[in-house]
C-alpha cells in the first residue's frame, strides 16, 4: 500500500508518492512543534527544517536517538526512498507536509 505526501503549504504541488513505511519513519525526521522557530502544526501534519533536510543528503545518514537510552544516538543509513523524498521537499522549498492518500 502506499500513501502520499503533500505539501500543506503549496496545495498546487504535485504530492510525493510514499510507501507506508516512510509514514512512520518521518518522526526520525520531524521538528517539534514550538521549539526553534517551528510553528505550530495542524492534525496529522508534520515540520521539516530545510538546513537539516539539506545535512542528511549531503552526510547520507541521520542520527536517531534510542528510545530506550537518550543519552545514546545511532546513525541510520538513508534509504532511496529517504533521498528521493527530502530531494522533492528541498526542490520545491516545503516544510510542512501532511499525509494522505
Amino acid at each position: 500500500m502506499s500513501t502520499k505526501i503533500y505539501a500543506s503549504d503549496y496545495p498546487e504541488l504535485l504530492p510525493f508518492e510514499a510507501s507506508d513505511r516512510l509514514r512512520h519513519e518521518v518522526a526520525y525526521f520531524m521538528s517539534v512543534p514550538g521549539e526553534h522557530g517551528v510553528p505550530e502544526l495542524g492534525e496529522d501534519e508534520y515540520w521539516i527544517d530545510a538546513v537539516n533536510a539539506r545535512r542528511w543528503l549531503d552526510d547520507g545518514v541521520i542520527s536517531v536517538v534510542s528510545p530506550l537510552d537518550s543519552e545514546n544516538q545511532t546513525e541510520v543509513e538513508l534509504s532511496e526512498e529517504h533521498e528521493a523524498w527530502l530531494e522533492w521537499m528541498l526542490a520545491h522549498q516545503v516544510s510542512r507536509i501532511r499525509f494522505g492518500q
